[in-house]
């Protein structure tokens, strides 16, 4: 496969997968929503799609296709043990994005634990409801850090452009689903974050208190938090009443673009959340709220 080909393929096949499961999950929400939302669409969706459109803007600008020109000049030159390895090519594409999940998990937790990057990820998370445009309200600049991270580990392992282009996909699509304000049987929930994140699981992370916030960080692959102990089934209060957001942004102005773009200048009163004391919690089950 070419450069061009793959350069070809890559925005027509992102385009069609958001355009599909956004309007999927969007629908789902209206059908059947998981929570009853603070406010109203019209206050929240212009402004969290206005910075996806500035997200793309800035890539195309700045970065266009970075992480699959890094895959093919890895291919090229044999960069990393994925592309020395003699692997058959559907195993590879599947290693390559199980070793970008563990990646992006890692660069999670990164966000949340180093204070400068806890105020570019802090726009995500100060969102006062959690529905499809949470899941693609990131601020422009951490988007562009999460390429570098992202390319960096593309060309340490060795991960091929097909495998980059499949997780590109998978990450855009399952973070919208995992975002999605939807209400499913507690049975279906409970096996599929198994295989992947749901809405009940990933929503625990978006919790406005601190312990909470602090567990959950998987995007597609659930393996990461049960291996390595950051996993919570549950929140302590029910999914229907708890808190989502940061406290220190919970006004109206605050889902403004402008203040959006402009909130990693301003201060969190009370911290960043990775390094707070952790609150009791009461023993939980899967099944809860």
């Amino acid at each position: 496969m070419t450069i061009d080909s793959v350069f070809d393929l890559e925005p027509a096949l992102r385009l069609a997968a958001f355009g599909c499961v956004f309007g999927a999950v969007a629908l789902w929400e209206a059908l059947a929503p998981r929570r009853r939302a603070a406010f109203a669409r019209r206050r929240r969706w212009p402004h969290n799609l206005g910075l996806l459109v500035l997200d793309v803007l800035v890539l195309r600008l700045l970065a266009p296709g970075a992480a699959i020109a890094v895959a093919l000049a890895g291919e090229a030159r044999g960069w990393g043990p994925l592309n020395s390895s003699a692997l058959p090519g559907w195993a590879a594409v599947a290693l390559g994005v199980v070793v970008l999940d563990l990646a992006i998990y890692f660069q999670h937790v990164m966000f949340h634990a180093v204070p400068t990057l806890w105020r570019l990820h802090r726009v995500h998370h100060s969102d006062p409801d959690f529905d499809v445009t949470t899941g693609i309200r990131f601020h422009p600049l951490e988007i562009l850090l999460s390429t570098v991270i992202k390319c960096a580990a593309i060309a340490a392992f060795g991960v091929g452009a097909l495998a980059v282009l499949a997780f590109e996909i998978l990450l855009n699509a399952s973070a919208m689903f995992n975002h999605g304000n939807v209400a499913m049987p507690a049975a279906l929930d409970r096996a599929l974050r198994w295989l992947i994140v749901t809405p009940d699981m990933h929503r625990v992370h978006h919790s406005v208190r601190y312990n909470e916030c602090s567990s959950n960080y998987g995007f597609n692959l659930p393996w990461w938090d049960r291996l390595f102990g950051t996993y919570r089934a549950q929140p302590v209060d029910a999914h229907a009443t708890m808190v989502i957001g940061v406290d220190a942004f919970r006004d109206a102005d605050e889902l403004r673009l402008d203040r959006l773009l402009l909130q990693p200048l301003r201060e969190t009163p009370g911290g960043y959340s990775i390094n707070r004391r952790p609150e009791p919690a009461p023993i939980e089950s899967e099944a809860r709220g």
